[in-house]
């Protein structure tokens, strides 16, 4: 919480405008008002927002079994956290000097990863693999390295039955690049960067009718960061009984190979506009509300390890194509959503809960931010389908395009 300060005059045009404030016994003048500012997401700091009595058993038995902390409640937000937009677009606005992007030297024949796979198990011909029988924890950095560049061609890798504890999804996401560490998002306690995904949690008291669910968007995790996403790692630990709770997504490499040779052309170069999911004041026009972060993007990108070209836009978060004209952004921009949306040939939606799942155990998700949206739906029952899983997103390298870069299509000869 802070303060800002308004002049009368500044009040008084507010009031007479929107009609919210009664001045009854107005101040002298040249005097100032001082005005209490809330977060404008509407969340708590700390542990202000518990909601540990709710926590399904499995992820309770999971804390349990790895020493996290759940006695002053659950989750727990950071304790500062930032209300103005010029604080929060400081935060990660540099590249990081340090970054290796994993994948590059990788064998690509991934010999010593697929070696620990029972079972090497394509779900789509171009999107999604499991590995059957790898337990994530036991990964060292050769055969995480080759992960990489399996996530960077298949889009999203998929491990059941796994006993990985949030300090080792926190390593993982270490190893792939800097963690997302949110000045916002709820997280585990104690571990930033391992952030809560939990429906009930995020919807509290709000309308679940049936009518009213699934209004969820395709999105690309965390897209205003100047560095970029690159992997992101979900891990369920409770996973919903009935066969619901799934997830899907499309592959930003199939979005591109879909559209026709010209149109490749126009929108290579063009740059997009994305917003963060979470508002912040304007410290110089704080009577306006919450404003989004907004980050300029290649709206073609070159994908670091493959070097194949993807559309890198998505319906949750990309606003506008930067010197278009309005109508002309719009229209675009909803053609090329509904190719990412609507070509179910490019996409893999994967069944959380099957039978093979051990629900003592969870299931991991690991993707590519860079060259996909996602789309988590939400047909399970809050009640009496538990879901509740922990994320850890690592940050690349600002995203780039290089001319004379190759599609995927294009790169490996398929339509020779």
């Amino acid at each position: 919480m802070s303060t800002a300060t308004a002049t009368e005059s500044q009040v008084n045009e507010i009031v007479q405008k929107y009609q919210t404030l009664d001045l009854k016994n107005p101040p002298k003048s040249n005097s100032t008002i001082q005005v209490e500012l809330k977060n404008p997401n509407g969340v708590k700091e700390g542990f202000g927002d518990d909601y540990s009595k709710y926590l399904p058993q499995s992820t309770k038995d999971r804390f349990q079994r790895h020493g996290i902390d759940i006695s002053k409640g659950y989750p727990e937000r950071p304790q500062s956290i930032p209300l103005f937009l010029d604080d929060a677009y400081k935060i990660r606005n540099q590249a990081d000097p340090n970054y290796i992007e994993r994948g590059v030297n990788a064998d690509p024949e991934k010999k010593a990863l697929f070696s620990k796979a029972k079972l090497v198990r394509n779900l789509t011909k171009y999107v999604g693999t499991e590995l059957v029988g790898v337990q994530l924890s036991d990964l060292n950095d050769q055969e995480l390295d080759e992960l990489a560049l399996l996530i960077s061609e298949r889009i999203v890798v998929f491990f059941r039955n796994q006993d990985l504890s949030p300090q080792d999804q926190l390593k993982i996401g270490e190893f792939f690049g800097s963690v997302e560490k949110h000045p916002l998002a709820a997280q585990v306690s104690g571990q930033p960067g391992v952030t809560t995904i939990w429906g009930k949690f995020n919807r509290k008291d709000k309308e679940t009718d049936f009518k009213k669910r699934g209004g969820n968007l395709w999105h690309t995790d965390l897209d205003h960061e100047f560095r970029g996403p690159s992997l992101t790692h979900l891990h369920l630990d409770a996973i919903p009984k009935e066969a619901s709770g799934d997830t899907a997504w499309t592959s930003g490499y199939g979005a591109f190979d879909k559209l026709s040779p010209e149109f490749q052309k126009f929108l290579e170069g063009k740059i997009a506009i994305h917003r963060s999911a979470h508002k912040y004041f304007d410290r110089d026009d704080v009577l306006a509300g919450g404003k989004h972060i907004e980050r300029e993007h290649p709206l073609v990108v070159t994908h670091p390890v493959t070097g194949w070209k993807a559309l890198f836009v998505n319906r949750g978060h990309t606003l506008r194509i930067k010197d278009l004209e309005p109508e002309e952004s719009q229209t675009i921009l909803n053609y090329l959503f509904n190719v990412l949306e609507k070509n179910l040939d490019i996409q893999v939606r994967f069944n959380w809960a099957i039978p093979e799942q051990d629900r003592s155990l969870g299931a991991s998700a690991i993707w590519d931010n860079r060259v996909s949206n996602h789309y988590a739906i939400a047909d399970y029952d809050d009640e009496t389908d538990e879901r509740h899983g922990t994320r850890v997103t690592s940050l690349g390298a600002p995203p780039v395009y290089k001319e004379g870069s190759k599609s995927q299509r294009e790169a490996l000869g398929w339509d020779k």
